[in-house]
């Protein structure tokens, strides 16, 4: 019995996890598929994760992420923002910018730290809680590009704020994490030099939650 409760939550897991990597949801046959189970096994698989909020079928009848996740999700932002502080303190000190690490939530980007220089006269009060579009802005265009697999850095000006200027780059290889590094700043920067190193913060708060 404890083998086959085992299994069940094994196949369980790994079936959300097939949901969270498929934007587009997937069908039951295609998730039977890559489980190598049966359909049956697989309904009554979404059913289970259903009823708990973490898995929904839309109108087509494919499998998608449900609102319990965004609340198991909500729970551990504090989680992964403390984990990610050290890497954005340096980050700031170093470029002199106020530095943040940001979420996908929906079609929004939403920062979740932020981290202002010790030393700058002037810089960028970013609140923690803000939000913004995905497309716009630096943070959210790094999160797209991430989707696509393009982990270099993005810059913007002016998309969020007149004057602003923005630099980030998505956090790799944390499974089930849409996240992005960035730096906004009042002065232009030079993103030859900054670029690299938000890529490089970026990297270290990946490898600090994976």
């Amino acid at each position: 019995m404890v083998t086959e409760t085992a299994q069940t939550l094994d196949r369980g897991l790994r079936l959300l996890h097939l949901v969270a990597d498929a934007p587009g949801g997937l069908t039951v046959t295609e998730a039977a598929s890559r489980l190598g189970v049966g359909r049956a096994v697989v309904y009554r698989l979404a059913t289970t994760l259903g009823e708990h909020g973490m898995v929904r079928r839309d109108g087509a009848g494919r499998l998608r992420l449900g609102p319990g996740v965004l609340h198991l999700a909500r729970r551990a932002q504090p989680l992964v923002a403390d984990a990610a502080l050290p890497a954005l303190r340096r980050l700031a000190e170093q470029i002199g910018a106020t530095a943040h690490l940001t979420v996908a939530d929906g079609g929004e980007a939403l920062a979740i730290a932020v981290v202002e220089p010790s030393w700058t006269q002037f810089h960028v009060a970013y609140r923690t809680g803000s939000r913004h579009p995905l497309d716009r802005g630096a943070a959210g265009q790094a999160i797209l590009a991430g989707r696509r697999g393009v982990y270099g850095y993005v810059c913007t000006t002016g998309e969020l704020e007149p004057g602003a200027y923005g630099v980030a780059a998505p956090v790799p290889d944390v499974g089930g994490l849409e996240a992005s590094v960035g730096v906004v700043a009042l002065a232009p920067l030079d993103v030859d030099s900054i670029g690299p190193q938000v890529v490089a913060t970026a990297a270290a708060v990946g490898a600090s939650l994976s």
